[in-house]
């Protein structure tokens, strides 16, 4: 795999050799040691969630309060999205930063999301799905939502009409209202 981090201190992108034939091809997505290598951290599944949108959703950004906080190693499994990590840990020389990645089932290309760092994608495709590995099981009520389209963060989602949002996230408070709140993950805690 080629490991590159990402503007976001912590976060990678994983893009898997592949070896190809007449028949299709073959790669690793995901190798827990070798993330852990490049990570410094240990990282054990959990547990593998699924999300599947129409073109032109947009889910996040989301995150997990710390503890128990939550590491994400994400994939597109169908079609294609416009992933987005946000640097909200408190204290980071990089807080607010952002990185963007194209995620597409061809190139099996991967994200890991440290702890401390929000999440979000918008759906390129019909029928796009995401596959996210997770460093712990869900707890209700440590879900951090941040609204992804706050101004302070004026992130690149390349949207050409509004897009298909939960109600959860188009209310989400903005970064300033979470952090005045003590919401958001101190960055010396999940270093």
């Amino acid at each position: 795999m080629d490991v590159v981090e990402s503007r976001v201190p912590g976060a990678f992108v994983f893009t898997p050799k592949q070896i190809r034939d007449e028949r299709g091809a073959f790669f690793e997505a995901l190798r827990c040691d070798r993330v852990e290598a490049v990570t410094g951290r240990p990282f054990r599944p959990e547990q593998i969630n699924y999300s599947v949108s129409r073109r032109n959703t947009l889910r996040g950004l989301h995150g997990v309060a710390v503890p128990p906080g939550q590491a994400k190693y994400v994939t597109c499994v169908r079609g294609a999205l416009r992933d987005i990590v946000v640097d909200l840990r408190v204290g980071s020389p990089t807080f607010g930063a952002h990185d963007v990645t194209l995620l597409d089932a061809d190139s099996g290309r991967c994200v890991y999301v440290p702890e401390g760092v929000g999440h979000g994608f918008l759906s390129l495709t019909d029928d796009a799905c995401i596959c996210y590995v997770v460093s712990t099981p869900y707890v209700p009520g440590t879900q951090i939502d941040i609204n992804p389209l706050d101004p302070d963060l004026a992130l690149p989602w390349g949207f050409g009409e509004p897009p298909l949002m939960s109600e959860k996230d188009a209310r989400a408070p903005g970064v300033q209202t979470a952090l005045a709140s003590g919401l958001l993950a101190n960055w010396h805690d999940v270093r």
